[in-house]
């Protein structure tokens, strides 16, 4: 593979984001926030194919980590005269903390990284449905801990007063950071080893390949994407709700991968800006909208339904995605190929 070829594999995608976020700003304030969010929860996806693109195991534990990255993005920039009053039984150093927004941001990913390595000591040992399944449960056990322990967390409650930084720079920047550590990942000798023992775990672990250590690598990096990810989230919204960090976007994400095409950086990026783009447009006309002269007024659920039926047919007619699962590819080498005869 070319220098050209490679860096493409980076730009081409980066450009796809930075034309996405300049045609958001041409819009109307109600959809720069869409495009926003388009950008955040790209974001996610990015963090997601870290781990489950190089190494096949499916995680659908992964807004976890963007649950504790929003909480505690959230918590730490929250005005600190409001939290007393606010969440009175948060613990003292808690309400004490006062951080800027890219000091949340740090944080954010630190804790992300920590808590993915030390829930991935044990999961990433299982392989196939048992580590899903573990997965899964951790979900539900760190939504259960932040919804009823108000000690760390504004529990059942809704987190409020969070400072809304995530405008179109700091969602772009944020989203071509991960991008950019999930690139450099990529192309590193850790990821070799662990898309090997993904395609023919027996082999690798002949060839000396350590599968837990390797996962539990990528694992911890992909929490930590998810966690700078979530903190992205909270300063979007300028308000939390566990529920919000829960079943539905775990299922969107998840949606966006496979739509775009697990196994690529590529695939990750373009499921998630065409999924999102169709998930807030179905969530408006839930809400209902008027257009071409038509009002269009769609029941609750619609959008999941549809987002189920598209991932659905692209499994059953592009099993790899849209991509493949394939990076992009540099066009001018492309031509070159079919000119060749190759």
């Amino acid at each position: 593979m070319t220098r050209v070829q490679r860096a493409w594999e980076l730009a081409g995608p980066a450009l796809l984001v930075v034309a996405v976020a300049m045609i958001g700003t041409l819009t109307s304030s109600s959809l720069q926030f869409q495009f926003r969010s388009v950008l955040v929860t790209a974001s996610i996806v990015v963090a997601l194919h870290v781990f489950v693109g190089n190494s096949g195991v499916i995680s659908f534990g992964h807004v976890s980590f963007v649950a504790l990255g929003a909480f505690a993005a959230g918590v730490a920039t929250a005005p600190a005269d409001v939290k007393p009053i606010a969440f009175p039984a948060l613990f003292p150093f808690l309400t004490e903390l006062q951080l800027s927004n890219i000091e949340s941001l740090l944080l954010a990913a630190g804790l992300g990284g920590v808590y993915a390595f030390l829930v991935g000591l044990p999961i990433m040992r299982l392989s196939g449905l048992s580590a899903g399944i573990a997965t899964f449960a951790l979900l539900i056990i760190t939504n259960n801990v932040f919804r009823n322990w108000e000690r760390i967390g504004p529990g059942a409650k809704t987190l409020t007063q969070i400072p809304e930084t995530t405008g179109f720079l700091q969602a772009t920047v944020g989203l071509l950071i991960a991008m950019a550590v999930a690139f450099v990942y990529q192309q590193s000798r850790q990821a070799r080893m662990l898309r090997a023992s993904r395609e023919d775990p027996a082999a690798a672990q002949s060839s000396g390949v350590d599968i837990h250590r390797q996962r539990l690598l990528a694992f911890t990096l992909s929490g930590a994407l998810a966690a700078f990810a979530g903190g992205l989230l909270v300063h979007l919204l300028g308000t939390m709700t566990t529920q919000q960090v829960f079943l539905d976007l775990t299922f969107i994400t998840l949606a966006m991968l496979v739509v775009g095409g697990i196994g690529s950086l590529w695939g990750a990026v373009l499921g998630s800006m065409l999924i999102a783009g169709l998930n807030s447009v179905l969530a408006e006309a839930e809400r209902g909208i008027r257009l071409l002269s038509l009002d269009i007024d769609l029941p609750n659920g619609t959008r999941l339904v549809a987002l189920g039926v598209t991932m659905a047919l692209v499994l059953l007619f592009k099993p790899g995605g849209l991509t493949g699962g394939r990076e992009l590819t540099w066009p001018l080498l492309r031509r070159s190929k079919i000119s060749s005869g190759r």
